[in-house]
């Protein structure tokens, strides 16, 4: 059995249909999405199924969405595979989540509960429409925060670096005016590509303060456990005691993510990567931080039998 990095993926992976056809062969993934339906009270699994997009990607539905899928696959993979060895673990931003859960770190039902409230807190912190988000492609961080403190001044709005996602791959976040600022400049810098991602809101910057205290009261609420394995997380690339869980969630919501120090930092503990739930995304951005370290998807039937046979060694 080989050892594995279980990476848990974020906002962005989800699509309507999604785990379509793991559903039809594992009666794990239908029932986890009951269980995560009947913690909030509406049918996920409808939506994942039928959509539309625009519902499914309201960061209040997306989260607890993401989380379930991630969920169920981790479940499937893990009945198929119970001698699977799980040396550390890491979820970029919502994915952090579901790595508490892999971990059993959280109840399942606490967390999909968890992530909706954090979705509707993050949507409320900053009006529909006045905040933003867009990827820069090819400029490192210090080219980044120099665009970012031009495109301020310029406009008196607040731009950030949001997610450290690859080498010369980075994310910004802010006011709308700042981000729509930051375009050009990033492009007369020699940005390869900029561009404003659709998105609802200009999450992990400063403006996501307004979410703090009742967030902060909700993680504060959670009967937590000490993780079974080690989880890096996103605002420092240090795996927390258990004591630690709340506060290092709660500054996630308002600070960078930083994917590249979470592969890197948990890069040393094994020689296998499975990224549990849908899509692709980490397992393209882990070839950019780090080509010697195979990161295999899991979203789909194929993609996870395949995984499977690698965690067994086969």
């Amino acid at each position: 059995m080989t050892d594995v990095i279980a990476y848990f993926p974020g906002q962005g992976a989800q699509q309507v249909g999604m785990l379509s056809d793991l559903a039809e062969q594992y009666g794990q993934v239908k029932e986890t999405f009951q269980e995560a339906s009947d913690a909030i009270g509406f049918d996920l699994w409808e939506m994942v199924s039928n959509g539309p997009a625009e519902t499914l990607n309201l960061t209040y539905n997306t989260q607890p969405a993401l989380l379930t899928a991630s969920t169920a696959v981790w479940r499937v993979i893990a009945d198929l595979a119970p001698a699977l060895n799980v040396t550390a673990g890491a979820g970029h931003s919502l994915g952090e989540y579901s790595a508490l859960v892999a971990a059993n770190a959280i109840d399942f039902a606490d967390a999909v509960k968890l992530v909706k409230k954090r979705g509707e807190l993050m949507d409320q912190a900053v009006p529909a429409g006045e905040g933003g988000m867009a990827a820069i492609l090819n400029l490192d961080e210090e080219q980044i925060r120099t665009v970012c403190q031009q495109a301020e001044k310029d406009t008196g709005g607040v731009v950030e670096p949001a997610n450290f996602n690859a080498p010369g791959q980075i994310v910004v976040a802010g006011s709308m005016a700042a981000v729509d600022a930051v375009i050009p400049l990033a492009k007369e810098a020699g940005a390869k590509r900029a561009m404003k991602l659709v998105v609802s809101g200009p999450f992990h910057s400063s403006l996501m303060k307004a979410a703090a205290e009742e967030l902060g009261e909700a993680l504060n609420a959670i009967q937590w456990r000490a993780p079974e394995f080690p989880v890096y997380h996103n605002v420092d690339n240090q795996a927390a005691s258990l004591e630690q869980i709340p506060a290092k969630l709660l500054a996630q919501l308002y600070s960078p993510v930083n994917w590249t120090g979470a592969v890197q930092a948990s890069r040393a503990k094994a020689e296998l990567a499975v990224e549990f739930g849908p899509g692709k995304v980490l397992a393209g951005l882990n070839k950019r931080i780090d080509k010697s370290l195979a990161t295999v998807g899991s979203g789909d039937l194929a993609s996870l039998q395949a995984a499977v046979e690698k965690i067994q060694g086969n």
